[in-house]
């Protein structure tokens, strides 16, 4: 017979082991960033664009359930209709000035990107703007009025689901981002504009969202091993946060983290956070960038999505991003008489597949968990039998 004492010491080890092995937080949402412009097929030096629905089935071939829209064409917008996969939409930076001034234009984008389709088509969040800072400096003031412009207009219509933000990129905003507890938003922009946007987004339960390119910080430090950058579990790829004791084995958790760390010093650390566009480029027209190729492109991809489903987030959140969304689905066409700068698509203009890596949620964490769970309730069972 099977002694209390001895059941009740195996049961307790069990629910240690099942509430340790594992991580507890959901996996992040894997998406892709699209632009209709790079939806091209070439036939007789013509491009002609592939139709929104065959995007569509594109992407959920892919096994992917988020998309963001660089350009919002309610025509694509009406393709993702009826299916499971949520929009990310960004309103284009040549409108941020006109909506600030006026919240009726906010009113009218809305009227032609969202309520013909919302909510048969799951958008989720709003981007007014995609780097604005770095691409309007003289006109940064009018971002949170764009912003709070559009979510009013938003409520006024009853849309209370979809959150509003605006896409920053890291390079841009990010001072002294290694090591990640020494890093802060830049000035003026710091004070003048991501402070009262994090106080923002606070409060109506929004996300801070980001543009994440270890590439790029890669080609600007030389000290940054390539390994590092690529998710590759060498013995000694690694950095140390010398004032947190945080150890980092791949540069996109720690520049995330850096992102963590320039949000508590604003006062804000738990606003959750999106990383808009992420990638490595396949092909790169300076001849310096030998590191743009396609097995690194694919090595990374694949690193990311795996440190993605693991589901163990970052150092500093153990939750991670609750969405990260690659940059981007197709290679942009190269231009009559000029040549592309890099290439990132993950499938070739005529949508076959560039790299073999499964974007698809992993479900091995939950199968494991719920077949020790499973055995340990039989477990328990039976010696409850024995016991009886």
């Amino acid at each position: 017979m099977l002694l209390p004492s001895t059941f009740l010491t195996i049961s307790l080890f069990l629910f240690f082991f099942l509430s340790l092995s594992h991580p507890t937080n959901s996996l992040t949402t894997i998406g892709v960033t699209f632009s209709p412009s790079t939806a091209t097929t070439t036939a007789n030096s013509t491009h002609r664009l592939h139709p929104p629905d065959s995007v569509a089935k594109a992407i959920d071939s892919l096994k992917l359930t988020a998309v963001r829209l660089e350009d919002s064409d309610p025509n694509v917008v009406r393709a993702f209709a009826y299916t499971n996969i949520t929009l990310l939409l960004t309103i284009p930076n040549s409108m941020v000035a006109p909506i600030a001034a006026n919240r009726s234009a906010a009113l009218q984008w809305l009227y032609i990107h969202v309520v013909p389709f919302y909510p048969r088509t799951i958008i989720t969040t709003i981007s007014v703007g995609n780097n604005f800072l770095e691409a309007s400096p003289d006109l940064t003031t009018l971002l949170l009025p764009a912003i709070r412009n559009v979510y009013t207009a938003l409520r006024n219509l009853g849309i209370r689901q979809i959150s509003v933000s605006t896409t920053f990129s890291f390079v841009s905003i990010m001072a002294n981002p290694f090591p990640p507890s020494a890093a802060r938003f830049q000035d003026p922009v710091s004070d003048d504009v991501i402070r009262p946007l994090l106080q923002f987004l606070r409060d109506t339960n929004s996300s801070f969202l980001i543009n994440i390119y270890p590439y790029n910080l890669y080609r600007l430090n030389s000290e940054i091993p390539i390994a590092y950058a690529l998710f590759q579990n060498h013995p000694f790829n690694f950095r140390d946060d010398v004032v947190t004791g945080v150890r980092y084995r791949n540069l996109f958790d720690s520049m995330i983290d850096a992102v963590i760390s320039a949000m508590a010093v604003a006062g804000h650390e738990n606003v959750p956070l999106i990383v808009t566009e992420t990638g490595w480029p396949s092909f790169g027209t300076d001849p310096s960038e030998v590191e743009a190729n396609p097995a690194y492109a694919e090595m990374y991809l694949k690193g990311l999505v795996a440190h993605l489903k693991s589901g163990f987030g970052t150092p500093l959140r153990r939750e991670g991003v609750m969405q990260t969304y690659i940059y981007q689905l197709f290679d942009g066409e190269e231009e009559q008489g000029a040549r592309p700068v890099r290439k990132w698509g993950l499938l070739y203009p005529n949508m076959t597949k560039k790299y073999d890596v499964v974007f698809s949620k992993s479900a091995r964490i939950g199968e494991q968990r719920a077949i020790l769970t499973i055995a340990a309730w039989c477990f328990g069972v039976f010696a409850l039998t024995k016991l009886w």
